[in-house]
C-alpha cells in the first residue's frame, strides 16, 4: 500500500495573499493556461489527482483575493486534453442540482478524460447561495443532507442504467444498441422522482470517483455509506487519528470495506532549501495578509460581528455552540477549538488561517515536509493527502520535484502510473454495474 497525493488547486495559492507577490499573475482563476501547467506538472509528479473546489455563490470580499471561478466540470474536460493520467475531481453541490443533470455531466467527464473524472459531493452551506436559487435561506443541516444521500443514491441508478454491454454498434445487421440493456430507474423518494434512463452510456469507470469533504457527523455518515476518498481538514496528529479510526469504523458498520475509503488530510506546505528559508516565505505571505478583510471573514464563520473581535484579543468566550450553527459545522469547530488550544489572538488566528483556512500548516525542508507526510502515514492518521500548495505554481511545482522523489526514494509513493483510470490511481474496482434479468436467470 502506497500514499495517495491529490493536488487541491487554487487560482494563485492556499495563502489569502499569494496573489500579491511579485511571481504570482492576479487573474490566475480565468486563465485555463495556468490550469492546463498545473495538471501536467502534478502529472509530472505520479499525483493521483487535482482537485478543484466550487460554490454556487462568489466566493470572498472581491477586494480581498482573486474570486470568481470557472466552472470545474468545464475546467476539467479542457485540462483532459491537456493530459493523460492524472485523475480530475470537481465539485457539485447537491444542495442546489438534480441528480440526472450531474450524473450526466461527471459521466461526460469521464467519457472524455478516458475514465478520469471524480465528483467531491458536497451540501451546500449559508444563506447567501440559497438567494441565488429562489430561496430566502439555507435548508436545515440534516435536510441538506437528507437530500444529498437520496441524490448519491438516484446519480449512481442513472450510472447504472445502461449495461456495460448495451452498445452494439453492429453495422452489418444496422443494431446500433440492445434496448433491453438501456432501462428506466423510476425512482420515487422524498426529495426526487427520476424516471431515466440516463442518456450518456456508461461510462469507463462506471462511476465517477466518489469524494466527500464534510466532517460533521452528518458529514462522516454520508461519506461512510457512500465516499470513495474524503478530504478532511485536521490540526493535530491525535484529532487525525480520532477521525481516521472513526470513519473507518463507520465505514465497516454499514457493510463497507474501510479499505475502500481513502482519507486525505489536506496540509499546505511551504517549501524552503533550508528551513529559515521556509519560514521567511511564511513570514512574508502572512505580512500581506490585510486584517479587515481577514477579521470580515472570520466574522462571518463564527457569527458574530466584525467589531467583536478586535485583533489583539481571544476570541469572545460567548461563541455559539455547533448545534446552533446550520453552515460548515466541522470548519467552525476546528477553527474554534484551534484558537481556544492555542490561546491565539485575533491577528495570530487569522494568520493561522491565512494559508489554508484551517489545514495544517506546515513549513520546512522538503525533508522536513516528506516527514510530516510520512509521520501522519505511518501514524493511522491518513491513506494520503490533499496538497494544499501555498502559492501556485512555485508551491506544486517544488513539491514534485523535491518532496515527491523522497517519498519515491522511502517506498511510499509510486514512480510510475500502474493504470489508466482515477480508480486504478486509489486502487479501487469498477462498480460492476446493472445486467439485464435474462442474464441473471442465465448466471
Amino acid at each position: 500500500m502506497t500514499l495517495h497525493l491529490n493536488a487541491f488547486l487554487m487560482s494563485t495559492g492556499h495563502h489569502e495573499a499569494s496573489w500579491r507577490l511579485a511571481e504570482s499573475n492576479p487573474v490566475a482563476n480565468t486563465d485555463i493556461e495556468h490550469y492546463r501547467e498545473l495538471a501536467r506538472i502534478a502529472e509530472r509528479g505520479k499525483l493521483d489527482s487535482i482537485f478543484f473546489a466550487d460554490s454556487p455563490v462568489l466566493w470572498n470580499d472581491v477586494g480581498r483575493r482573486p474570486s470568481g471561478s470557472l466552472e470545474p466540470t468545464v475546467l476539467l474536460t479542457a485540462i483532459a486534453a491537456a493530459t493523460t493520467h492524472i485523475g480530475l475531481i470537481a465539485t457539485a453541490s447537491t444542495t442546489y442540482n438534480d441528480p440526472y443533470n450531474l450524473a450526466r455531466r461527471f459521466a461526460s467527464v469521464d467519457h472524455v478524460s478516458g475514465g478520469r473524472a471524480g465528483w467531491n459531493v458536497v451540501t451546500t452551506a449559508g444563506p447567501e447561495a440559497a438567494k441565488n436559487f429562489n430561496l430566502a435561506d439555507q435548508p436545515a443541516h440534516a435536510e441538506r443532507y437528507d437530500r444529498a444521500a437520496e441524490f448519491l443514491d438516484v446519480a449512481r441508478k442513472l450510472w447504472d442504467s445502461w449495461a456495460d454491454n448495451a452498445t452494439l454498434a453492429d453495422k452489418a445487421e444496422g443494431v446500433w444498441g440492445d434496448n433491453a440493456k438501456v432501462q428506466p430507474i423510476d425512482h420515487v423518494g422524498r426529495h426526487f422522482q427520476v424516471r431515466g434512463p440516463l442518456n450518456v452510456p456508461r461510462s469507463p469507470q462506471g462511476h465517477p470517483l466518489i469524494v466527500q469533504a464534510g466532517s460533521s457527523e452528518d458529514g462522516k455518515g454520508l461519506a461512510a455509506r457512500y465516499a470513495e476518498a474524503v478530504f478532511t481538514a485536521q490540526q493535530t496528529l491525535a484529532d487525525a487519528q480520532e477521525f481516521y479510526a472513526d470513519l473507518k469504523r463507520r465505514t465497516a458498520a454499514v457493510g463497507r470495506d474501510p479499505a475502500g475509503l481513502k482519507i486525505l488530510p489536506g496540509i499546505v506546505p511551504v517549501i524552503g532549501v533550508t528551513e529559515a528559508e521556509a519560514l521567511r516565505l511564511e513570514r512574508e505571505l502572512d505580512e500581506l495578509i490585510k486584517p479587515e478583510y481577514a477579521r470580515a471573514q472570520l466574522a462571518k464563520t463564527l457569527r458574530v460581528k466584525p467589531e467583536d473581535l478586535p485583533l489583539d484579543r481571544p476570541l469572545p468566550a460567548d461563541l455559539p455552540d455547533e448545534d446552533e450553527i446550520e453552515g460548515a459545522k466541522s470548519r467552525y469547530t476546528l477553527i474554534v477549538t484551534l484558537a481556544r488550544r492555542e490561546n491565539l489572538t485575533v491577528r495570530q488566528l487569522i494568520g493561522r488561517l491565512g494559508g489554508g483556512r484551517g489545514h495544517r500548516t506546515f513549513s520546512g525542508t522538503p525533508e522536513q515536509v516528506a516527514d510530516a507526510i510520512q509521520e501522519w502515514y505511518d501514524a493511522g492518521a491518513a491513506d494520503g493527502f490533499n496538497i494544499m500548495p501555498a502559492v501556485l505554481p512555485s508551491g506544486l511545482s517544488a513539491f514534485v520535484d523535491h518532496v515527491v522523489p523522497i517519498l519515491q526514494r522511502r517506498g511510499l509513493f509510486r514512480t510510475s502510473y500502474e493504470g489508466t483510470t482515477l480508480r486504478d490511481h486509489y486502487g479501487l474496482p469498477r462498480p460492476a454495474g446493472r445486467t439485464t434479468a435474462l442474464e441473471e436467470a442465465s448466471a
